[in-house]
């Protein structure tokens, strides 16, 4: 990874779940490193957030001037957002709820951006009062794979799909294209948009691929896909580069200065 340095702005990323966070030794352990590793390309310095130690969240997070919240294995408390649980979803993972919302409840008031990926795009979603599929074949009858599990044999790799992004939006100006290749590994989706969350891509299915927050002019977008494992694709590299620069300008710290 780079060198940390006073210019570079400061990105919280919490444990991706409680279970890989409990007694972890080794910095950015397991799947964390991916996002740990697109911040540091992007120009950013990655912070790991606890799950288990609320103090010490709350005390970090005026330190820090943006937010990544990354995939997990757990699924979103459906009762968060009105529902039961069919038998689709996962165990919920209550200590990565709490983080989460207690790091949006931040970024919100102090207008910090936030990129929210895979399980963190559902979170920000129901955070703001939308709701999800529980599992996409079964409500959608989808024959899109979109994770390793919906193929036979199940590949080592995940499968790949175009997502389509409305004229106009962020992903769009980003993607210089109405459509990019887009990596997929998640059976939960977003079914109807929170408060103030536009709907700006979709997969060939119909099933959301990104968000962004329409509220104010704070730098929120949520992506179904991880561009965190797609290193050297010009729209996940844009999209951390352009996150990273709007956590810049929190603090107005210089660009090309780490």
């Amino acid at each position: 990874m780079s060198p940390n340095g006073p210019n570079r702005p400061r990105i919280g990323i919490p444990w991706r779940s409680s279970e890989e966070g409990q007694g972890s030794l080794i910095p950015w352990g397991g799947k964390n490193r991916y996002y740990a590793d697109a911040v540091n390309r992007a120009g950013g310095e990655p912070v790991e957030l606890s799950l288990a130690d609320s103090e010490r969240l709350k005390a970090l997070l005026p330190t820090l001037d943006g937010f990544v919240l990354p995939g997990s294995p757990a699924d979103v408390e459906p009762r968060e957002y009105g529902h039961s649980n069919a038998g689709k979803s996962e165990p919920a993972d209550l200590p990565r709820e709490r983080t989460d919302r207690a790091i949006l409840d931040h970024a919100f008031a102090e207008k910090k951006p936030v990129l929210a990926i895979c399980y963190g795009c559902q979170l920000l979603n129901v955070y703001l009062g939308g709701t999800l599929i529980q599992d996409l074949r079964d409500e959608t009858g989808t024959g899109l794979p979109h994770r390793r599990k919906d193929l036979t044999p199940e590949p080592k790799e995940d499968p790949v799909h175009p997502a389509r992004f409305e004229p106009g939006s962020r992903l769009a100006a980003l993607a210089g294209a109405s459509e990019a290749v887009v990596n997929s590994s998640h059976h939960q989706a977003i079914q109807q948009p929170g408060r103030q969350l536009k709907i700006t891509g979709h997969a060939p299915d119909g099933i959301v691929e990104s968000v962004e927050w329409t509220g104010d002019a704070n730098w929120v977008t949520g992506v179904q896909w991880h561009p965190e494992r797609m290193e050297g694709d010009p729209l996940a590299e844009r999209l951390f580069s352009e996150f990273v620069g709007a956590a810049r300008a929190v603090h107005k710290i210089p660009a090309g200065k780490p």
